[in-house]
């Protein structure tokens, strides 16, 4: 396993991170997380990330009940707060009120004293950002915190917030989670640069573009389990099981074969091989999928195998929501 610095903090995370987004606590029971966990852990990934929403709170319950097997210390702890947690007007967003109550409630369904990352899930147009910045800052100074990132910010965003933090001299944010994958690349533009300027770390997700880049969907295919055959899992994928798609990661096959790996496989090492990229957060089902997956540490592409294996999905985009 490869241990990166996520941004310009001293935090150290492992390139592949066991993710819990439509998995534990919802089609995937405690017994089997477990052996997911056990098998991420015994191959040296540290960095575990969740969301107080995920399965509405269960998922952060599940890893709650998994992470007393372990010595606190050896884990990084992501969780998030933003979306809607019940119907009441406060409990969404990221006010004061709000943020203080979600890391309160997680760190409860979590059973643990604190989160190593704190992240916004989304930005909230409606609190202004010094209130944001300063309840971050009180958690991290309160110890329920130890550092904070953001979720799909703009460029614009991560500069001001950043500018804001620094003019209150108060704790930075020091990590992106956004969506990246050989299909969807537009934060390569803006996003980047600018954490790469104000010194955030990457933490995507979906880098295998919900199962797509597997090739389990070649020919149109719909393999049983498989999130296209699940009513709620789909919803992500609507729009994007199209036959330009498919036939573009259908022409990942011989690159993947040339360098003995899966396509899987293949598909996490080019996002490691790009800049500002920290770790890659992977949904797991199997022990099994968790060893595919964390193998993609030990493959380096060099500058030409990137380039081929871009010049084979060419300007294929994804185009459904995330």
């Amino acid at each position: 396993m490869e241990y990166r610095t996520l941004g310009r903090s001293g935090l150290k995370v492992s390139s592949v991170a066991l993710g819990s987004w439509l998995t534990y606590g919802a089609k995937v029971d405690v017994d089997r997380a477990r052996a997911c966990v056990r098998a991420a852990f015994d191959a040296g990934v540290i960095f575990f990330d969740t969301a107080d929403v995920y399965a509405g709170g269960k998922a952060e319950e599940v890893l709650g009940v998994i992470v007393k097997d372990y010595r606190r210390s050896d884990w990084v702890l992501a969780t998030k707060c933003y979306f809607p947690m019940s119907e009441k007007p406060n409990d969404r967003g990221l006010s004061r009120k709000h943020v203080m109550e979600s890391a309160d409630a997680s760190l409860a369904r979590l059973g643990t004293d604190y989160i190593d990352l704190f992240q916004c899930h989304r930005y909230d147009d409606e609190t202004p950002l010094s209130e944001l910045v300063r309840a971050m800052d009180d958690l991290v100074r309160m110890g329920k915190v130890l550092y904070w990132g953001v979720s799909c910010w703009s460029a614009e965003q991560v500069r001001e917030v950043c500018r804001l933090a620094d003019a209150m001299g108060a704790v930075r944010p020091i990590s992106n989670q956004p969506p990246y994958s050989l299909l969807r690349r537009d934060i390569e533009d803006e996003v980047v640069p600018a954490c790469l300027d104000e010194g955030l770390g990457q933490v995507v997700f979906s880098p295998l573009a919900q199962g797509i880049l597997t090739g389990k969907y070649s020919g149109n295919a719909r393999p049983e389990g498989s999130r296209a055959t699940e009513d709620f899992a789909s919803t992500w994928l609507k729009g994007d099981l199209r036959t330009p798609i498919l036939d573009a990661v259908d022409g990942l096959v011989p690159i993947a074969e040339a360098h003995g790996v899966t396509m899987a496989q293949l598909s996490l090492a080019w996002c490691l091989a790009k800049p500002g990229i920290s770790s890659v957060i992977c949904g797991a089902s199997s022990a099994e999928q968790v060893a595919e997956n964390v193998a993609a540490a030990e493959l380096a592409l060099d500058a030409d195998a990137v380039a081929r294996i871009e010049a084979a999905i060419g300007d294929v985009r994804l185009r459904g929501a995330v």
